[in-house]
């Protein structure tokens, strides 16, 4: 398991799970994506489960759902223990989305949120969720699409500066646009009866809010000295973070990705015929 996914650094950073975990409420993304899809009794797994906040969430649906979390990060899995050591049903364990360690056909429902971006080989990682989802249970994939990328007006020393990061995370395999990209890796991995959702994700229409703005320059902190090293130098990545909160500051503009998310059921085991 030597697969580690792209912007780790970030990920590594122990401000980070604290700033990942402001940014959702736990118990309305579970009801708003899972709790009608979750039966009760079923064997549920997160792939790229950080501190498991979600998972407990999960857990909490009903007394007979048991989970397990998997996570890249020894460090994250150890802080998942760690956080719900009080909770039996739940369980953790590190290792690589790209080549899980569980047997095929052992969960009902299987779902990752914002970690498909980070990895190199997608396919290969949504084609392991379905191997290790049972016949006729449900995969979610969920994803941004555009995130730091769209705004209006344009400012060419912005854009410029967000096409440079990129460049240099391209080749970790960090991508973008993986949101428009779930269908089709769904529809490759088998998945069938594939229903789609498409939202609005980060959306700043003029002067970004004071508390938004703090969640931006934490972000852009953790990510500062990976920026460096993309600029040349901690002083032009101080500037460009700076040029970014200004504009995001700007009345006059507009900024804004896009969420997906694809559920999808794995095809159910085939019968032998009758003669």
């Amino acid at each position: 398991m030597n697969t580690v996914p792209a912007m780790d650094y970030i990920m590594e950073d122990p401000r980070e799970a604290a700033r990942l975990e402001a940014k959702v409420d736990p118990k309305t993304w579970v009801q708003k994506y899972l709790a009608h899809r979750v039966r009760p009794g079923a064997e549920v797994l997160s792939v790229g489960c950080g501190p498991g906040v979600l998972l407990n969430e999960v857990s909490a649906l009903h007394s007979s759902i048991r989970a397990t979390g998997v996570d890249i990060s020894a460090d994250r899995v150890q802080e998942a223990i760690q956080r719900n050591r009080e909770n039996p049903r739940l369980t953790f364990v590190r290792g690589d989305a790209q080549a899980m360690q569980f047997p095929s056909d052992s969960f009902d429902f299987v779902y990752s949120r914002m970690l498909l971006q980070y990895l190199r080989e997608k396919e290969k990682a949504v084609a392991e969720m379905v191997r290790v989802c049972k016949p006729e249970g449900i995969v979610l994939l969920q994803d941004l699409d555009g995130q730091l990328l769209w705004h209006y007006p344009e400012d060419v020393k912005v854009q410029g500066a967000v096409q440079k990061v990129l460049a240099a995370l391209a080749p970790t395999g960090f991508d973008p646009f993986v949101g428009r990209k779930l269908f089709c890796l769904a529809q490759k991995a088998g998945l069938k009866k594939l229903d789609v959702q498409v939202e609005c994700y980060h959306l700043i229409a003029g002067a970004i809010e004071p508390r938004i703005l703090r969640h931006w320059e934490l972000k852009l902190d953790i990510a500062k000295s990976q920026m460096a090293k993309a600029f040349g130098s901690k002083a032009e990545a101080e500037e460009q973070i700076q040029r970014f909160l200004e504009y995001l500051c700007r009345p006059d503009t507009l900024t804004y990705s896009v969420q997906f998310t694809v559920t999808g059921e794995k095809a159910a085991c085939e019968r032998g015929g009758q003669n």
